[in-house]
């Protein structure tokens, strides 16, 4: 069975609402289904996901469309971020009683929230649509899929794979829906007619999904610094760093964008960044660089996802051979210092610190400007830095050792949760400072038994500062 026909309507309103009604009645026929149906579905929809052909045609017409990234690239990350979302979710439960305290008298059940509403970005149209597929699945969910404009046949793509699934599967195909007829008008009414936002993209489209009436799980946008200090293995750290900042060419926004390096190492550390193909511009490079990426509207969206060939010439840079990323040397924080902002291109701004207290500082000012709340790193070996970074940074992860776009939506070397969606808390205006996963998307039902009077004496709760005879 092949996509339906879209309803004829342009009418954004008209559109949407055919759409949530055709997931809502898909959703009703398995909103009681069995924590083991559930299992033999997500096991098929995530194998069928991570198959070769699809991860290759999936990869490709992704960088045809969004002109972004590089198809090797998307496929990795199509088959860690499947693998491992669905290595989170596999036997947990999400269905029926998933709780069961004999002792307190409780149960706790979980149940759907309906029909989703998942906003995708263009830097990460491929593995997005794809887990937030599973995450709704897993929940007994339906999620209606809403791209980038730029980016529809991809979305379409992975509703066509997973619709075939779940018919195969005896699930309505109508759990998953994309919307293929996008604009902004659209997107809007889909987050309005929804039961849940589910919504990864940038800082005006996260803003809206909150403005919209409907509860939302929403992120900030990303700024990721990572520190490095002078008991850093430098020439380990540089090849993380690398790694990091020219994944998929930067379309993260986990992807390191300012290093913060103590300044007794800061030379040895720009070497073996440039060892590894870091290219440190000089003051006229970086002026016409700056004067290239940045316009009106804000970052330039020709340089976003970009090969460095690609930032050169539009910069009118010349680069040596085996040139990977840019290092461009910072002092200042804030809309003076355009590079200290979110990038989104293999760009990485780099500054000097002295005492570890100013290093901190800096992260919280240069995420204080672009990035409130969602990532920085540090390259160290000493353990109490990394401790009162933890405590000090207004940040949800802090990623030790490790190359930040691989590593803080989850990777097989650490245990954070595998998603796109990362959450950067009250700091980012969002609802939650987690890895937003399928567990996001459950709501639950206590039951409660009476149980024996539990009320302790006044002593019992305040011996320890009641008045003494």
């Amino acid at each position: 069975m092949g996509m339906p026909e879209q309803p004829a309507s342009t009418d954004a309103s008209r559109y949407i609402a055919e759409l949530i009604a055709r997931a809502r009645a898909a959703q009703a026929q398995i909103e009681f289904a069995s924590q083991a149906d559930v299992e033999r579905v997500t096991a098929h929809l995530a194998w069928s996901f991570v198959q070769p052909d699809f991860t290759q045609a999936l990869a490709a017409i992704c960088v045809q469309e969004s002109g972004m990234g590089n198809v090797a690239d998307k496929q990795v990350k199509l088959n860690v971020k499947i693998r491992g979302a669905y290595r989170d979710m596999k036997g947990r439960p999400s269905a029926g009683v998933v709780g069961e305290d004999p002792v307190r008298g409780v149960l706790q059940i979980a149940k759907p929230m309906g029909v989703v509403g998942a906003v995708i970005p263009v830097t990460n149209s491929e593995a997005t649509p794809c887990l937030k597929a599973l995450f709704a699945i897993k929940t007994r969910n339906a999620v209606v899929l809403a791209s980038h404009p730029l980016t529809v046949q991809t979305c379409v793509m992975v509703a066509t794979r997973a619709r075939a699934v779940l018919q195969a599967c005896g699930w309505p195909a109508d759990l998953i829906l994309p919307v293929e007829h996008v604009t902004k008008e659209v997107t809007m009414e889909l987050m309005r007619q929804c039961d849940l936002v589910l919504a990864t993209g940038g800082t005006n489209m996260v803003k809206a999904a909150y403005r919209s009436g409907t509860p939302t799980q929403g992120v900030g946008a990303g700024n990721a610094v990572s520190i490095v200090d002078e008991t850093a293995d430098l020439a380990a750290s540089a090849r993380l760093i690398a790694r990091s900042k020219t994944f998929d060419y930067a379309t993260s926004c986990s992807a390191e964008n300012a290093l913060a390096i103590q300044t007794d190492v800061y030379e040895a550390m720009i070497q073996e960044l440039v060892a590894v193909g870091g290219y440190r511009l000089n003051a006229v490079e970086k002026a016409r660089l700056q004067a290239v990426m940045w316009q009106a509207k804000g970052l330039n969206p020709q340089i976003v996802g970009q090969a460095p060939s690609v930032i050169a010439r539009l910069a009118g840079i010349g680069l040596p051979s085996g040139t990977r990323f840019f290092l461009v040397e910072e002092g200042g924080v804030g809309p003076e210092s355009p590079f200290s902002g979110e990038k989104l291109a293999v760009i990485v701004a780099v500054y000097r610190w002295t005492t570890f207290p100013e290093a901190i500082d800096l992260v919280d000012r240069i995420t204080a400007y672009s990035g409130r709340g969602h990532s920085c790193g540090i390259h160290t070996t000493n353990d109490e830095r990394v401790r009162e970074l933890g405590v000090q940074a207004r940040v949800a992860r802090v990623m030790v050792r490790q190359p930040q776009a691989l590593a803080n939506s989850g990777s097989w070397t650490n245990s954070m949760p595998m998603t796109l969606t990362l959450g950067c808390g009250s700091w980012g205006r969002n609802s939650t400072s987690d890895n937003v996963t399928w567990q996001h998307l459950l709501n639950y039902t206590w039951v409660s038994y009476p149980i024996p009077d539990t009320q302790p004496a006044d002593e019992e709760l305040f011996g320890d500062v009641m008045p003494r005879a």
